[in-house]
């Protein structure tokens, strides 16, 4: 192994979340020791890890967040929750095993295997993707991390995965699928509007379904075209012009619950049958898909079927659709996030917390709310 001139320690924190058979959830830092790299790895020295709303199925692992109570001390909080029973048979693969949480993240590779590709990343500022992010160190193998352009801070880096491929991954799978204009809501988020400079940059027709005139604005300050507010009385009227306009029949929906979905397609029913030269008891022919991707709000999803039977309601994840790709399209995608990373795909946090401060119950009330343009950095070297 060789390292970098930064002493790299034994030991070092990582945040664990437990869900224990008596029904409750436990978070806390852990000290761990810090891996030797095998002959292809590299160690990286996190400095940069956000806070995504699919990080926090893990953290929280279903608990009432409202019951959560904090111990310990400011440096080493323990956090504890009550987890509903109605939820722990979802839970029974983790029971009373310490998960690693954090997606993504960027740092500093400060040792490397004897490899020649390994190597050759010593010193270079990273992106890696694969769990276990919100800690001080994590190994992995070379080819699993994303050099990034020189000058480019861990800061700058660290959302390179999640939603710059989630984004790409919306836009492919229109193609995929032969639509030629798609549907996003939520759509101010940081993703959103990274799909938004996406679309513009490729040419590509966007309806963004947003909730606040704030996000409206936001978008608007970015170039976004098509804005649909479903906080207007007359949205649904907008919304359809919206898609007769773009011929959008492809949507991707962050909400889950509720009947945004449902409306989505009944106005896309109605945006294709604007020039329907005869009636049809089925409906039109052209396929309608909604993609469901994230849980803003955890109800049921409400179906009104008054969109004929050329529709489709289902999931969408990011891992399932690299797979689908392929390694090769895959590199393609990471290559153009690096690229781009410090425009089209330049991530904005509202704050940056310590491992420690994330497990403060005013912060995880904050975070927790998983708000519409608001984004939260933990920085596992600060403090």
């Amino acid at each position: 192994m060789s390292a970098s001139t930064a002493q790299i320690p034994k030991t070092a924190l990582a945040m664990h979340s437990t869900v224990t058979r008596d029904a409750m959830l436990k978070l806390n830092l852990e000290e761990v020791p810090v891996p030797e790299p095998g002959p292809n790895d590299v160690l990286v020295r996190i400095e940069a890890t956000p806070i995504n709303p699919s990080d926090l199925g893990l953290l929280f692992g279903a608990a009432d967040i409202r019951t959560a109570q904090q111990a310990g001390t400011p440096d080493a909080p323990v956090v504890t929750a009550e987890v509903p029973q109605s939820a722990m048979a979802a839970m029974g693969a983790r029971l009373d095993q310490p998960m690693p949480v954090g997606n993504e993240g960027a740092g500093i590779v400060v040792a490397a295997g004897s490899s020649e590709s390994a190597q050759a990343l010593l010193g270079k500022t990273v992106a890696l993707l694969g769990g276990a992010m919100y800690a001080q160190y994590r190994c992995v193998p070379a080819e699993q991390v994303l050099v990034l352009p020189q000058g480019t801070t861990p800061r700058e880096g660290a959302s390179c995965f999640v939603n710059p491929l989630t984004a790409l991954g919306m836009v492919e799978t229109m193609k995929l699928e032969h639509h030629s204009a798609l549907v996003h809501t939520a759509a101010a988020s940081n993703l959103g509007q990274m799909l938004n400079k996406i679309c513009l940059k490729d040419g590509i027709k966007l309806v963004n379904i947003v909730r606040k005139t704030e996000q409206e604005d936001l978008l608007k300050g970015i170039g976004a075209a098509i804005i649909c507010n479903s906080s207007d009385t007359h949205f649904l009227e907008q919304l359809t012009d919206a898609l007769a306009e773009t011929h959008a029949t492809i949507a991707f929906d962050a909400i889950g619950g509720g009947e945004l979905a449902s409306q989505i397609l009944s106005c896309m029913e109605v945006a294709a049958n604007r020039n329907a030269s005869e009636f049809s008891r089925y409906g039109s022919t052209v396929h309608k898909q909604v993609y469901i991707y994230g849980g803003l709000d955890r109800g049921p999803t409400i179906l009104h079927r008054n969109y004929g039977m050329a529709w489709g309601l289902g999931g969408w994840l990011l891992p399932p659709f690299l797979q689908r790709i392929g390694p090769q399209a895959t590199q393609k995608l990471r290559e153009r996030v690096a690229s781009e990373i410090s425009t089209t795909f330049a991530s904005h946090y509202t704050r940056e917390l310590s491992l420690a401060e994330a497990l403060s119950l005013d912060e995880m009330r904050q975070y927790g709310r998983m708000a519409t343009g608001e984004k939260f950095l933990i920085n596992p070297t600060k403090g």
